[in-house]
């Protein structure tokens, strides 16, 4: 039996895959690179000691995909693969629509072909859109205020027709809220392409000096300090949570939904300035114009997670910050060592 990894390479498929295998899992894991790099499953199996079967391929490319199948008993999938920027989505709907509806459809006619119903979906907390209170619980209304999230939200509508229609499948859906940090070995962690699209990253690399300041979107939100407000959890505590979610499909039929956070609120300042206290160095920002698509607070209600998976965040923000700037000294251009070194 092996558990299938779409999106295995990227950033939190590749700290699951690490969590999979050192809980004693058979993995195969398929990724096309378009946001991630191979030099992550090198240091997978480098961090585990283990070595794992691995595809390059396209979620979209229906024979490949089939192919997978035909050669592996797959018992069950974790589908992390799809695009996933808020701010390019805005810019690019088409492309985010193809690539993360389609490919999810493609997936599930192939998975229903070889006679597996098991899947965690790895789903977003932008499905909520502008929430009418916090802390977020899964029975909220849910109404994406971007492309990227209406994705998400679309694809948990297929597969909850799917359960509905065939009571032989499996499924959790997370809903990630912010995810940050970095393996704590320092060899895997978030690898932007270009510029970063998230706060911690960008933040990051304003730290050691790629970027010359942070740009803070919006200093105007009704809260503390007039910047936006959102849960951050570690990587880690969130790849825990899918070995959760995958021992739960494995036992229950049907449907369920779940929320990955901490249930605590940080704002974009309060951020900078763990971070700053952290690691010593100075981050400069700059307020800016609020950005397309965002909203103000954005928190989780985890205590279903917490009773059904028997799962909660462990990790602090300063783990957090911790985490991040050991990667990214050790990494300064991420998985691309030729672009620091030529620039220096």
């Amino acid at each position: 039996m092996a558990i299938l990894i779409t999106g295995g390479a990227g950033y939190i498929g590749s700290h699951t895959t690490v969590e999979l295998l050192e809980a004693g899992y058979e993995i195969v894991s398929v990724d096309n690179f378009i946001n991630s790099h191979p030099e992550a499953i090198t240091r997978i199996e480098e961090i585990t000691n283990k070595s794992f079967t691995f595809y390059e391929l396209d979620v979209l490319d229906a024979e490949a995909l089939n192919n997978v199948f035909a050669a592996h008993r797959i018992d069950a999938v974790i589908h992390f693969a799809g695009l996933k920027a808020v701010g390019e989505s805005v810019q690019l709907p088409l492309k985010y629509y193809h690539t993360n509806v389609l490919s999810t459809l493609c997936l599930c006619e192939t998975m229903e072909r070889h006679g597996v119903f098991k899947i965690v979906f790895s789903s977003s907390a932008t499905v909520y859109g502008a929430p009418e209170s916090v802390p977020i619980k899964e029975d909220a209304s849910i109404g994406a205020t971007n492309p990227y999230g209406r994705t998400k939200q679309m694809i948990e509508e297929i597969l909850q027709d799917l359960a509905l229609s065939d009571p032989r499948w499996s499924i959790s859906i997370l809903r990630y809220f912010n995810p940050v940090g970095a393996h704590q070995s320092g060899r895997i962690g978030e690898n932007p392409n270009g510029i970063p699209n998230n706060l911690v990253p960008y933040i990051s690399q304003v730290a050691i000096g790629k970027l010359k300041q942070l740009n803070v979107f919006g200093s105007d939100y009704p809260t503390i300090d007039g910047t936006g407000i959102r849960d951050y959890i570690h990587v880690v505590d969130l790849a825990k949570g899918h070995i959760k979610a995958l021992e739960r499909i494995m036992n229950h039929a049907g449907v369920d939904v779940y929320n990955l956070g901490t249930g605590k609120g940080l704002s974009v300042l309060e951020m900078i300035t763990s971070f700053e206290d952290v690691t010593g160095r100075r981050i400069p920002y700059a307020l800016t114009e609020r950005r397309p698509g965002d909203i103000a607070v954005c928190y989780a209600d985890a205590s279903k997670a917490n009773r059904e998976l028997q799962w909660s965040a462990k990790k602090d923000i300063w783990e957090m910050c911790e985490d991040t700037w050991r990667w990214q000294l050790a990494n300064p251009s991420g998985y691309s060592k030729e672009e620091w070194e030529q620039a220096n």
